[in-house]
């Protein structure tokens, strides 16, 4: 396989979807990629960047020990979905007027490193806020901030250097909804938007090609773009199944997908460990969507 198709990476946008039926899309084009590595005839992973506009939703990474029962009973009645997923990190909110990106790569083609694909992506967004005029920076937290307010947030997931999940922006977020929620698991800390930085409305659509601009310079690849087949969206999971966890889901279409849970700042892992279609171990990893 040459070089220049292992750094093609495919664009497809979602519109707006429900959080599950996009988890539903993500999961697909990984099942490829750890397919083609476990050597199945006939499969072939393509990297791939899944563009999406969510319904209000919290989720919940693996990092529960802070939030009860009722909690999720009551961020349901705020009228946002909600959802426990395999990612590290605490709980967030995705929602209308959010540019939400989901890389599944396989990151052989690019570098095998978790990190520097976390790197990489703050650096994208970093760009992408200059060509906005702002002057976004890291911390010790995984994400991007203008100052001391967070605007990015990042949350992978890896398996044999397959990524999962992804990015999220503030565009013309309506930033209320994180008053229901501790951000970053931060006491006190303040979320931010373009809109709320420039004094004026950034939709989420004028954000798109600015972010695919970056991201192309800064993963030094080639994209494609594309849309899914009216087969393949019939078949995708209903965008509003209640509650429930996104796990159900991943093993409902034959993925074995069960985090390693652990801890670091930047990621977890656990004791659990996936396994492959040969039986043989996965490793994998998860980065704090913080």
């Amino acid at each position: 396989m040459s070089s220049v198709a292992n750094k093609a990476v495919t664009v497809i946008n979602l519109g707006r979807m429900g959080f599950l039926a996009a988890h539903d899309v993500q999961m697909r084009f990984a099942r490829k990629h750890l397919d083609e590595l476990a050597n199945k005839p006939y499969t072939y992973g393509e990297n791939t960047l899944l563009l999406v506009e969510h319904p209000p939703v919290y989720t919940i990474g693996i990092r529960t020990k802070d939030y009860k029962p009722e909690d999720e009973v009551r961020l349901k009645e705020t009228g946002a979905e909600f959802f426990k997923t395999n990612r590290g990190g605490l709980i967030t909110f995705h929602g209308p007027g959010q540019l939400v990106a989901y890389p599944i790569l396989n990151l052989q083609h690019f570098k095998p490193s978790m990190k520097w694909s976390v790197e990489v992506l703050e650096n994208t967004m970093i760009q992408m806020l200059q060509m906005f005029g702002l002057k976004g920076r890291t911390t010790d937290q995984t994400g991007v901030w203008v100052d001391n307010r967070k605007i990015g947030s990042i949350g992978l997931h890896g398996s044999r250097y397959v990524t999962t999940h992804g990015i999220s922006l503030n565009c013309n977020t309506d930033l209320s909804w994180f008053r229901h929620i501790v951000p970053c698991g931060l006491p006190g800390v303040e979320v931010t938007s373009l809109s709320k930085e420039l004094q004026h409305n950034i939709p989420y659509e004028d954000s798109i090609k600015p972010f695919l601009r970056c991201f192309q310079d800064n993963f030094n690849c080639d994209l494609e773009f594309k849309m899914l087949e009216e087969n393949e969206l019939k078949s995708i999971a209903n965008p509003m199944t209640s509650g429930s966890e996104v796990d159900k889901v991943s093993s409902g279409m034959g993925l074995v997908w069960r985090a390693e849970l652990g801890q670091r700042r930047m990621s977890t892992m656990s004791s659990q460990q996936a396994t492959g279609s040969s039986g043989q171990a996965v490793a994998e990893k998860t980065v704090t969507m913080w």
